[in-house]
Formats: C-alpha cells, structure tokens, sequence
C-alpha cells in the first residue's frame, strides 16, 4: 500500500485508481485516524529500487511501529497451520497477527488475495479470537472513508 501512495503514477487504470485512493487517503485519513506500521512493512518498502525505498522510508518517517512479537509469530501460525491463511501467503498472515495482537482496530491493504479477502475473513477472524485477540477490521483505503459529502 505505501508503494501505492509513493509511486508514479502507472499508466494501469486499476492501479491508477488505487493510487488516487491511497494518496487521498493519506491526505484526509491521518487527521481522523492514529497510524500505525509494523516492521514487517518498514522491511518490504525498504526493498526494491534504492531510490524508491528512500522515497517509502521518507513517507514512514514518523509514524510509530509496531514490533514482530513472539505473540505475533505464534498467531501468524496458527492462521497458517488453520488454513485460515495459506502457507505461501505466511508473511501476509504475519501482517494480520502483528496488527491483531497489538490491537490495532483497523488494518489497512490493498492486498485482497490473502489480506482483504471476504472469503478468508471469517477464518482469519474467528483464529484470532480463538488465540484470545480481537481482529483488526482488514479494509482498504477506499472502505476505510468518511466521506460526509453524499
């Protein structure tokens, strides 16, 4: 998602989209909403292109993270080894596990194969809160919107 919101502009109408998205997003959200990243994600925006991590590491600048607990790896195997994630999808069921174990309300993504995935959520929900945690509301930007203007 931060590469969404740090990229330029791609010529790929839904990608495109989800940029536009994700940049108003960052733009209205951050006055209404506490962010959070993990340190999982802090390592992914720091791969790639040297000068595109730089760009990723400068848009994170400031925004507290979140550490990869034992708590959270134990959690990511359970959504694994439940099937609740698939086990080619770990690092993604990681995300989910940081973000449910240390509370966080909503967890933001456009990583809708194994993230944001309505099939999925109620499996991923339901190994959480058998772990005794509470699921973030996993969404994308564009779910995740006041918009008062209608």
């Amino acid at each position: 998602m931060i590469g969404y919101a740090t990229s330029w502009p791609s010529r790929d109408l839904v990608v495109a989209g989800r940029q536009q998205i994700t940049r108003e997003w960052f733009s209205a959200g951050t006055d209404e909403y506490e962010m959070f990243v993990s340190q999982l994600v802090i390592s992914e925006s720091l791969a790639g292109d040297a000068g595109a991590a730089r760009e990723r590491e400068t848009f994170l600048h400031g925004i507290p993270r979140l550490g990869i607990t034992e708590a959270a790896g134990d959690l990511a195997s359970k959504l694994v080894d439940c099937g609740a994630v698939p086990q080619r999808a770990a690092e993604d069921a990681l995300h989910i596990a940081v973000a449910a174990v240390h509370g966080m309300e909503f967890l933001l993504t456009w990583n809708c194969k194994h993230i944001a995935n309505a099939t999925m959520r109620q499996a991923i929900e339901g190994v959480c809160r058998d772990a005794g945690y509470e699921p973030p509301v996993i969404c994308t930007p564009e779910e995740l919107t006041n918009d008062d203007t209608s």
